[in-house]
């Protein structure tokens, strides 16, 4: 009998990981809020952390592990909290603004960042969307937090005793704080910003009020307790609350903040709380996001798929996220970091378009098109406010990555079907960022009169990452020609954007068949190796950057020799060893390690340059390896675990690769009409679009061994293209896959059926 127990024990270990499951309901159920969490500096496994929030909404929250200020707030290795902070942070990288935290204590008053630290174990942590619960083991508190677009609830669980507080920390760099135990109540404000500069009227301003009255009302400067003032504005101001309380005791405190004022927090806390106990609004949080998730729906995946697809889905949902806040005569308005005034309208914050115009703007234009359009309201009081669109907000102009693609999140918008908004506006800011220099680098166009006048950003004019700027201003010139013909510009207004949108051709290395810096008066750099991260290049190399020909990958396989010399191209990428040089960084940074740990050969998943190459075998009439690698990929790089992605998540980015990807295609050139095939993930997918139609992707056979597709239907027709129009789908489609084993390697072969290349365009 042992034996026999034994032997089903190992069928079990064998087959249950093929177990398919039906169509998910409550699909936030299926969630890793920690996925991507195990992370730090070195090595980013999603560099994210457990975002307690609303989609899109002005505030989260997370637990915080790390000390006040770091990047890195929560790291799943971390023994100890230190506070629960809400925040506004995209990315470890930049940091976060207008931060301040919440956090309970017991026995002996602590209030500093290390004093009131709590050992805490993932085994007493519940992390959803809309709900947060940990244990205190120190004060032995449970603390839960539920949460509302700009404002949230907590619910501390106190033991027995005289000694109970809760402490409010409002940062250094300037804060202020003031209890009125008269009203149960803490407003205060923080001023501190990891990126700017920002008007100097930035504030956070925060409102708390408990159920509860104080015993004990005390501020803090920095580490020193404060026995006289309640009121207080200093570097780093703190207040302490504290009560007696029962075992068992919850006292309840109801949070929100305002960019604006203290009265427009109050309001928000009002409007968006109202008479709602802690219970109330974490069901209407939970109803939120199974609403919002259930524009997709799967079935017949395996259970980590789907947890995987829901997880990542997840992380579409939160950036750019809303800076805009509803005043009392119910209008919208935003405090403008650019110009510190309190203005109508909306404003959004928190994205880099170097990461998200790639597949996360997209990807909202397809499922969600109605908060692009008040994203793109808001990209219009960016401009009038500050002169510039922003290329990085966070939540103003920040001085990082390249590239002037703000074009390419506008024109795809506009492409896609969205309207009803200023778009001569944005027509006139494309065309201004793209001609001049910004303030700052990262703003408008670095080096664009080399650029407009030899075609290309040279390499020895001293503007770092050239070839990769090259590149991006090649491809955004593009959006900007699609966009000028969607509005009927003259070809005398809009041509010149199609010409420079070959400038690409400029950096094409015949002697290597990749991008390579070229010098001011033509000749390229030397010495020159392809595998050097950094340089001519931005956050990676030139086996990387040579495929961002978003425009024209038609022309760039006629450069490489034809489309059998390009699809060998790309099967290099993969069969090289992992080589790199880190010279031009003085050390490897995480993405190169990141690459180099994958065993995918050059393939650098963890960064965006890439991520798009693997759907570019359709352009060279092998679309069969296109999904071979996209599945290799989706089961190698991701998993709803701490340790979930394979380099920094970015703001939705890397995670719509994945959803998209596991429906089946992808935007490879956002600002066309078109969506690049690869295999679905799942053997059903129900998009519910905005307009009422669906689209169903049917995959019966799809499995893991069955990753190839034999043939297509669509709405029943039999369809040989390599790519599906995103107009099509706004009719309403069903597409039939017919799945196998073994690659169908005629099937797109034609250069008929490739997807959209400019050079080839009639």
């Amino acid at each position: 009998m042992k034996r026999l127990f034994i032997a089903l024990l190992g069928f079990a270990a064998t087959t249950s990981f093929a177990q398919t499951i039906g169509k998910v309901t409550d699909p936030v159920d299926w969630i890793n809020p920690l996925m991507g969490t195990a992370s730090k500096p070195a090595l980013s496994n999603g560099n994210t952390y457990p975002a307690i929030g609303l989609p899109w909404g002005m505030n989260m929250w997370t637990p915080q592990t790390g000390k006040s200020g770091d990047g890195w707030a929560y790291t799943y290795d971390a023994d100890k909290i230190r506070g629960f902070k809400q925040t506004h942070q995209p990315s470890p990288w930049m940091n976060d603004y207008g931060a301040f935290s919440i956090m309970p204590v017991t026995g002996k008053l602590r209030f500093t960042d290390d004093d009131r630290a709590s050992w805490f174990s993932h085994k007493a942590e519940v992390s959803k969307p809309y709900y947060y619960s940990v244990y205190l083991a120190d004060a032995d508190v449970t603390t839960e937090i539920t949460p509302t677009e700009r404002a949230a609830q907590f619910r501390f669980t106190f033991p027995k005793t005289d000694s109970s507080y809760v402490v409010v920390d409002a940062q250094n760099k300037g804060s202020y704080i003031k209890i009125i135990p008269a009203e149960r109540k803490i407003i205060g404000y923080t001023t501190k910003y990891a990126r700017g500069p920002l008007p100097k009227n930035f504030k956070n301003y925060f409102v708390i009020y408990f159920n509860k009255d104080f015993k004990l009302a005390k501020t803090w400067d920095d580490k020193k307790l404060n026995d006289k003032d309640l009121e207080l504005t200093v570097d780093h101001a703190g207040a302490v609350i504290g009560f007696a309380t029962q075992k068992g005791e919850q006292v309840i405190a109801k949070v929100a903040s305002s960019f604006i004022s203290f009265e427009q927090a109050d309001l928000n806390l009002k409007r968006e709380l109202a008479n709602d106990g802690f219970d109330a609004t974490k069901a209407k949080g939970r109803a939120t996001w199974n609403k919002t998730l259930s524009k997709i729906s799967v079935e017949g995946g395996t259970i980590d798929q789907a947890r995987t697809f829901y997880s990542a889905m997840y992380r579409t949902l939160f950036f750019p996220n809303k800076l805009y806040e509803v005043d009392a005569q119910n209008q919208i308005v935003h405090w403008s970091p650019y110009n510190g005034q309190v203005l109508p309208g909306y404003m959004f914050a928190g994205t880099g378009f170097w990461d998200t115009f790639r597949a996360l703007y997209p990807f909202l234009n397809l499922v969600y098109p109605s908060i692009n359009k008040e994203m793109q309201q808001g990209l219009i009081n960016d401009y009038k406010e500050g002169g510039w669109l922003p290329e990085w907000s966070s939540p103003g102009y920040a001085n990082i990555m390249v590239g002037n693609n703000s074009a390419s999140v506008v024109s795809d918008a506009y492409i896609k079907g969205m309207r009803g908004y200023d778009i001569e506006t944005l027509w006139s800011a494309l065309k201004h960022g793209a001609n001049n220099e910004g303030p700052m680098e990262a703003v408008g166009r670095d080096g664009v009169k080399y650029y407009n006048e030899l075609g290309y950003v040279p390499f020895d004019v001293k503007k770092n990452e050239n070839a990769a700027k090259t590149l991006e201003y090649s491809y955004d010139d593009f959006t900007i020609y699609q966009l000028g013909r969607a509005l009927g510009k003259p070809a005398s207004e809009i041509d010149i954007y199609k010409k420079r949108a070959m400038n690409y051709k400029n950096l094409f290395d015949p002697a290597s068949g990749l991008m390579r810096g070229k010098n001011q008066d033509g000749t390229f750099q030397s010495p020159f190796s392809p595998f050097k991260w950094g340089g001519a290049f931005t956050e990676g190399n030139s086996w990387h950057y040579t495929w961002s020909v978003f425009q024209d990958v038609d022309g760039l396989a006629k450069l490489m020799g034809g489309h059998d010399k390009f699809v060998t191209k790309l099967d290099s990428v993969f069969s090289m060893p992992p080589v790199f040089d880190e010279s031009a960084y003085g050390g490897v940074i995480h993405e190169i390690r990141e690459m180099q740990i994958a065993n995918m050969g050059q393939y650098a998943h963890g960064n965006q340059p890439i991520q798009h190459m693997i759907y570019l075998y359709n352009y060279g009439g092998a679309p069969y390896k296109t999904q071979y690698w996209v599945r290799e990929t989706m089961n190698r790089m991701y998993k709803a675990t701490p340790d979930g992605y394979c380099g920094d998540e970015d703001n939705g980015q890397t995670s719509a690769w994945y959803v998209f990807s596991a429906m089946g295609f992808y935007p490879v050139t956002p600002a066309v009409d078109q969506y690049v095939l690869g295999a679905p993930l799942f053997k059903k997918v129900t998009i519910t679009l905005e307009n009422g139609k669906t689209v169903v992707i049917n995959a019966p056979e799809n499995n893991d061994n069955n990753r190839y597709v034999q043939s297509l239907q669509m709405n029943g027709k039999p369809y040989s293209k390599n790519w599906i129009s995103h107009s099509g789908l706004q009719k309403g489609a069903v597409l039939n896959f017919n799945m196998s084993a073994t690659p169908n390697k005629t099937r797109g072969s034609n250069p008929a059926d490739f997807p959209y290349s400019l050079s080839t365009e009639k």
